[in-house]
């Protein structure tokens, strides 16, 4: 099998100098953990890539550019996600690999897992573009987030494996490149969002562009991105579910 590695949470602009620091004590081996790219690789990605061993893509790639790109950084083992469409056949939806003594399980959509994990040390997933980490039953669950195209106002996050080259010990750093988490989107209020939500679906079925959309109701384009993005991924989610996966609600009450 393949070899991969595993992570460490940390904000990205702390994260060079620890590295530096690290790197003068211990020999560390570090694996990019990273998903949901949808067709952007930003430079702050492209930066916090460097000095690693390999890179690990959860899936919702869009692109074979993307792939490529990484490809010229790190080797890449990358999982089919639902919106890797017929560029991507042949590329494994599910794929197994042991890195650094780490044995690693990735599937893009954790549904869809398979059902015995026995001899999983990491199990890598993406999909839901929110970041989280647990253990159960000596499994540690990642899920490194998204660090494309900003959904919303949700963080944009990926993760960094490190591993003790000596001790084989490793550990999960964040990385966070979250610009601004700032509140709810211009033109979208509280008791309007729902409504709002319903009439960008009725456009955008009628074949009007985002421009005109969000020209039209005075909100954000980038709002109205998302809106059109989740409901052409997601089939048969309505206004009320699209935003409930833009978590529009906590934004609100975070004001």
């Amino acid at each position: 099998m393949a070899e991969k590695i595993q992570k460490i949470p940390v904000d990205a602009r702390e994260y060079g100098n620890k590295r530096k620091k690290q790197g003068m004590h211990k020999k560390i081996k570090r694996i990019a953990v990273l998903s949901d790219t949808h067709g952007l690789l930003r430079q702050e990605v492209v930066e916090t890539l460097e000095g690693c061993s390999a890179i690990l893509h959860g899936g919702d790639i869009n692109r074979r550019e993307i792939l490529e790109e990484l490809g010229r950084i790190a080797p890449v083992y990358a999982v089919r996600g639902n919106n890797d469409k017929e560029w991507a056949e042949g590329m494994p939806e599910e794929l197994e690999l042991t890195l650094f003594g780490i044995r690693i399980y990735m599937v893009h959509n954790k549904k869809y897992r398979k059902a015995d994990l026995q001899g999983t040390d990491l199990f890598i997933y993406g999909h839901s573009h929110k970041y989280g980490e647990k253990t159960e039953d000596g499994i540690r669950f990642l899920n490194p987030g998204s660090c494309g195209p900003r959904r919303f106002r949700q963080p944009v996050t990926m993760a960094v494996l490190e591993v003790e080259e000596d001790t084989g010990a490793w550990a999960i750093r964040k990385i966070d490149l979250t610009e601004d988490t700032g509140g709810s989107p211009a033109g979208v209020t509280a008791g309007n969002v729902k409504r709002t939500v319903e009439i960008i679906i009725r456009e955008m079925k009628t074949g009007h562009k985002v421009d005109a959309i969000a020209g039209r109701l005075g909100v954000e384009q980038e709002f109205v991105e998302q809106v059109c993005r989740i409901y052409v991924t997601h089939p048969g989610v309505d206004a009320q579910g699209i935003i409930n996966k833009m978590e529009v609600s906590a934004l609100f009450e975070r004001r």
